[in-house]
């Protein structure tokens, strides 16, 4: 993985309220997205790298789902994740 430790106690200090707590929704959404930033940039330069790219759409689809549990339980949180994670275009 590309992410250090330090890399990861920043992602879930900023969303997941401490650097403990690593197992809120936003926190997870936050960690899955730079792990597809990272592999999504990996499969640009080694387009034939098949489980790279069964990585990206497992994490992908892990994502998703998160986001969807999100968004049923508080459409506020939802809203805000998206926004500060750029999800949506």
């Amino acid at each position: 993985m590309h992410l250090t430790a330090e890399q990861k106690k920043e992602i879930f200090a900023k969303f997941g309220g401490s650097e403990k707590n690593t197992g809120s929704t936003e926190a997870q959404v936050a960690m899955f997205t730079a792990r597809i930033n990272y592999i999504s940039d990996h499969l640009k330069g080694q387009r034939k790298d098949k489980s790279a790219e069964l990585s990206l759409v497992k994490l992908v689809g892990k994502r998703r789902a998160l986001l969807n549990y999100l968004a049923k339980e508080d459409i506020f949180k939802y809203r805000a994740l998206i926004k500060e994670l750029g999800l949506r275009k």
